[in-house]
């Protein structure tokens, strides 16, 4: 059933770029914010689950 659904869409590769091109520029966006935060709030992230004085919840 799908398959005579898609070949009476006609030419469907307009989709396919679409997939890509959102896909680059969802990866390239997450690239930039990964490069855009400064080094102090990357340590700061970095040793945030070493920290001692973090409450610690018991669970029962």
């Amino acid at each position: 059933m799908y398959k005579y659904i898609l070949e009476s869409a006609g030419n469907i590769n307009w989709m396919a770029i679409f997939a890509l091109l959102t896909f680059f520029t969802i990866f390239l966006m997450s690239i930039w914010l990964v490069f855009r935060d400064s080094k102090e709030y990357i340590q700061k992230m970095e040793h945030l689950p070493l920290e001692d004085d973090a409450t610690e919840s018991t669970y029962s």
